[in-house]
């Protein structure tokens, strides 16, 4: 995919996460890379969008508050912990991968945005030999 082409990525090139929990709730960051990128954050990070993405954990409830001034979003995902810390036995009790799990999520990004990306630099080619 070239930067001259709008397309689909996913959302860790636009963002980045930090994720926090108390009891069987996990919070959920999202932070734009490049602040001409929080309106498709808003507009494509929706709380539909990360309910459905997290289905498999069944959260009773997904909010997100919009933080403007930080070009971020937070989600509050209730119960998805499988009872929090004490309870769950689970490998990652503390919800703290839940993060990379978001960023997963697939984001539409015009052409005219994808120079504010943060694309990983691609391996160099092994020799041949």
């Amino acid at each position: 995919m070239s930067l001259d082409e709008p397309g689909t990525v996913p959302l860790r090139w636009a963002a980045h996460g930090r994720t926090g929990d108390k009891g069987n709730r996990s919070n959920i960051s999202v932070i734009a890379w490049h602040p001409a990128l929080y309106p498709l954050l808003l507009e494509q990070v929706t709380e539909d969008a990360v309910a459905r993405l997290f289905a498999a954990r069944r959260p009773a409830r997904v909010a997100r508050h919009a933080l403007p001034t930080l070009h971020a979003l937070n989600f509050v995902l209730d119960e998805v912990l499988d009872g929090g810390v004490n309870d769950a036995l689970n490998l990652d009790s503390h919800g703290k991968t839940l993060s990379f799990h978001l960023m997963t999520l697939p984001l539409q990004v015009p052409a005219a945005l994808r120079r504010c990306l943060k694309i990983p630099a691609l391996p160099a080619e092994a020799p041949s030999g």
